[in-house]
């Protein structure tokens, strides 16, 4: 790969992941199997197809949320709940991108989804439960 796009890898892993525990990131996983095969996934992953400037970063989380909430893949969620909140989008947002995906995803991945939504809220400091 070249420098650039070994720079934009390190750029937009900080920018979607500062905070989130190493052992919560996916590369740290893929590398304690393959250590070659790690770089190459977060180099495409995240170098090429995260850093992609076709759509702004808080859109592209919010499409993120959408689809693992359909899909009910609640850590990956979790991990990208945390990066929609590092790149901006604020909690309203991201619920309402849930709240979308119930009519495809179904009303029990949506209500699996707002509680993770939830305690990333309460782990941040950010949870204000509405009257």
């Amino acid at each position: 790969m070249d420098d650039e796009t070994i720079e934009k890898t390190r750029r937009t892993a900080e920018l979607y992941f500062r905070g989130v525990p190493a052992e919560d990131r996916p590369y740290e996983l893929w590398k304690a199997f393959d250590r070659d095969l790690a770089r190459d996934l977060s180099l495409f992953i995240t170098g090429r197809m995260y850093a992609r400037e076709r759509i702004p970063h808080p859109v592209r989380q919010l499409v993120t949320v959408g689809c693992l909430t359909v899909l009910g893949r609640l850590e990956e969620l979790r991990l990208h709940i945390e990066a929609a909140l590092n790149v901006g989008c604020r909690a309203e947002e991201i619920a309402e991108a849930i709240f979308q995906s119930m009519v495809y995803g179904g009303v029990p991945a949506g209500n699996q989804a707002l509680k993770v939504l939830r305690e990333v809220l309460i782990g941040r400091g950010l949870w204000e439960q509405k009257p």
